[in-house]
């Protein structure tokens, strides 16, 4: 079936008091929007069409570049206006899923079976069947099909007590829109158009209008507030938790985790509790997590372990490294297999070969190092004059004392060793000791400061 899809995303969102449009604010770190988006590409359409409307250049600005296209819905008419506006850039023929940009925990796979159920019908809506349905839209079935959707006031006793409630995603076949859509009227207490109308109209025609029980109640839930977002992020949360559990992942607590992208994951890996994970993470046989982690855009190989309190981002990193605790790995890192980052060092842009240890207390910016390397306490890779950056160069098997300052451009070549407490401005020269220091004195007169009496 040739499918456009159209996301609903003009509204203001005024309860989110938030001067950001509503559809862009975040869901484990992208928007409401773009988890719709990402959702109906699964199913092939031939089109995904954006109805904007309030902040509409912020919508835009912010979801350029994904072959969308836009339409403005100038005046906020209603759903079934905002359809409306779309039928001159509709693919002619089409089938026409409705879905909106503030319901963003659809699954692709509810959609598609949406879709392979209304093979029949002229109009299928998505319902869910709720514990509490006050204030939904009730579904009205002759038998199996679909009658009308009478809301909450219009509802008799009889008809408030039925729980299945429609959702507002809809599907309307492809020659049947024309029709549906330019049928619409305003002549209600809010004179707007109602997308849920086409029900009615469609039965008034003869037409089947079919109604697809939603599986899961959580995909349906539209985010109207700070509240409402909050509950969506936890159900987005527990729903990636469980995916990474199926995988046979130990985490050791389901609710202090946060997952804010994608995680692919290997056997036997261990996630402690309070660890964020944002953007794309892999993580590889037998990866430790400790616990208060942050890790983003990362690839992480098998048998490293990540000690507590460690940021990791946009890094690679290789085979059965040790990390942390309390260590910063910044983008452009890479640590080769064995490598050892450790307590309160910092690392960023910087190439760490096989073996090499960077134990505690230090700055490793900008920097090529070989193996087997062996970075003393305090030890800092000055890499920034003020105006520019510059790289520093140390070569295989090198031994650099604590407290040591490398000014870049420097090069350290293979198997040197650098006293401790030095401050290296000049290239050291392979298997040899290089030093930097004042000369020791002792002042023999001097005594220790006394406090002043009061």
């Amino acid at each position: 079936m040739p499918l456009s899809i159209v996301i609903l995303a003009a509204g203001q969102g005024t309860r989110m008091k938030s001067a950001r449009p509503k559809v862009l604010h975040q869901l484990a770190g992208k928007p409401l929007l773009q988890h719709v988006v990402d959702s109906s590409r699964a199913l092939e359409p031939e089109q995904i069409i954006v109805v904007v409307g309030h902040g509409a250049d912020q919508v835009q600005n912010e979801m350029q570049g994904q072959d969308l296209q836009f339409v403005e819905q100038r005046e906020q008419l209603g759903t079934g206006h905002a359809l409306q506006q779309c039928l001159d850039h509709i693919n002619p023929g089409n089938a026409v899923l409705v879905l909106y940009g503030d319901v963003p925990l659809i699954r692709a796979e509810t959609m598609a079976s949406m879709i392979e159920q209304s093979r029949d019908a002229a109009v299928c809506i998505l319902s869910w069947e709720a514990e509490n349905p006050f204030g939904y839209g009730r579904i009205i079935r002759n038998q199996q099909a679909v009658q009308a959707i009478v809301e909450q006031k219009d509802a008799t006793p009889e008809q408030q007590a039925i729980d299945e409630c429609h959702s507002g995603l809809m599907l309307i076949r492809g020659d049947k829109l024309q029709r549906l859509a330019s049928a619409l009227k305003n002549d209600n207490a809010q004179q707007e158009y109602y997308l849920t109308d086409v029900v009615g109209i469609s039965v008034a025609d003869g037409d089947l209008v079919c109604a697809v029980v939603c599986s899961d109640p959580d995909e349906v839930i539209g985010v109207n507030n700070q509240r409402q977002l909050a509950a969506v992020e936890a159900l987005y949360r527990t729903r990636q938790v469980e995916m990474l559990m199926e995988h046979g992942v130990k985490i050791y607590d389901p609710a202090r985790i946060d997952l804010r992208g994608v995680v692919e994951v290997g056997k036997d890996v261990e996630i402690d509790v309070n660890c964020i994970f944002e953007g794309t993470v892999t993580l590889g046989d037998n990866v430790r997590i400790g616990a208060n982690c942050v890790i983003r855009n990362t690839s992480i190989a098998a048998d490293s372990v990540i000690q507590p309190m460690t940021s990791i981002d946009e890094a690679v990193i290789g085979r059965n490294v040790s990390i942390g605790p309390f260590a910063r790995i910044r983008p452009g890192t890479e640590l080769a297999d064995e490598a050892k980052i450790g307590n309160f060092v910092e690392t960023k842009k910087s190439q760490i070969g096989r073996g090499s240890k960077v134990n505690h207390l230090s700055y490793i910016g900008d920097t090529e190092m070989g193996s087997e390397v062996n970075i003393g306490a305090g030890t800092i890779t000055c890499n920034y004059d003020g105006v520019n950056k510059s790289k520093t160069v140390i070569e295989d098997g090198v031994f650099i004392g604590s407290d040591t300052q490398l000014v870049a451009p420097v090069r350290v070549e293979r198997n040197a060793t650098i006293g401790a407490g030095s401050t290296i401005t000049r290239n050291a020269p392979a298997d040899k000791l290089t030093i930097s220091r004042a000369k020791q004195v002792t002042i023999g007169a001097w005594s220790k400061p006394k406090k002043k009496e009061n």
